[in-house]
């Protein structure tokens, strides 16, 4: 199986978080199609008896992915929010600090959820690999201080889709060997190599989350394996909003104005997917 391939050091990964570094030309910036989309619903799909159930959901690992998926679409929804600071030419410093980015982030997944992160035991393996995302977002809104607060330009190029893609890499490093968290999306939605669906993924993109029966909303999971080491896997659909359609609507074949062809998609169309794997 094809997984998430991992950077060999930090070192390599500091000049790709700079995103602004990496603007020319525009289309290079707008490398994922997740800037907008629905979170998953609550429900999960049990591969073994092919319905909807609530027990799985109680497992432990199910949870915790749940969980990191969630966290990520609080995280990218807190970025989308401050487009129009971040991207303001007639500011310098924004105050769009690490913490508070980070604290805000907690804020609206802790209402969405109800979960208190808080209350988390750090040394338990939730903790460990929550912190480990919470420690990831903190480190990309910090390493793009330069490109947020820069006066004089009126885009930043610092999207939701590349901040996600970005927190999911610095998450890697921190805990790689115990989970990884990718958002990728059905093959001919792919704008990005570093977004293309692994084996897994791609069977159950189109044989399970892509077919209309799917219950809308509804991750999949599995204890499969992943890199040749068995793993627990969860996979969450995402779904194109009306605003995602500015870039992935209709007609198909336009550019946009990011220089891509428009996928012709439409409101409610499986955009993107979360995947989680936690390694046994």
């Amino acid at each position: 199986m094809r997984c998430l391939r991992l950077a060999s050091s930090r070192k390599e990964r500091s000049g790709d978080r700079t995103v602004l570094r990496r603007l020319a030309p525009l289309r290079q910036v707008f490398i994922l199609l997740l800037a907008c989309l629905i979170p998953a619903g609550a429900t999960v799909a049990d591969e073994t008896a092919g319905t909807v159930t609530g027990a799985a959901s109680e497992t432990e690992d199910t949870a915790i992915a749940m969980r990191l998926a969630q966290l990520l679409q609080s995280a990218r929804a807190v970025v989308s929010q401050h487009q129009d600071l971040i991207n303001n030419p007639d500011l310098g410093e924004k105050g769009l600090t690490p913490e508070r980015v980070l604290a805000e982030t907690v804020a609206l997944y802790q209402k969405q959820t109800g979960h208190d992160l808080s209350t988390i035991d750090p040394s338990s393996k939730e903790g460990r690999l929550l912190h480990a995302q919470m420690e990831a977002i903190k480190e990309v809104v910090a390493e793009n201080q330069e490109t947020i607060n820069k006066p004089g330009l009126a885009f930043k190029g610092f999207i939701p889709a590349v901040f996600g893609r970005l927190v999911n890499e610095a998450f890697a490093e921190r805990v790689g060997e115990e989970a990884r968290v990718k958002v990728t999306a059905p093959e001919k939605l792919i704008r990005n190599r570093k977004a293309r669906p692994d084996d897994w993924e791609v069977s159950i993109i189109s044989k399970k989350l892509g077919q209309a029966d799917w219950p809308k909303g509804a991750p999949y999971l599995e204890r499969t394996s992943a890199d040749g080491r068995p793993a627990f896997r969860l996979i969450v659909p995402e779904y194109y909003t009306r605003s995602c359609l500015t870039c992935h609507g209709e007609p198909a074949g336009k550019m946009d104005i990011t220089g891509y062809p428009m996928e012709g998609g439409k409101e409610g169309d499986l955009g993107a997917a979360i995947s989680v794997i936690i390694f046994e």
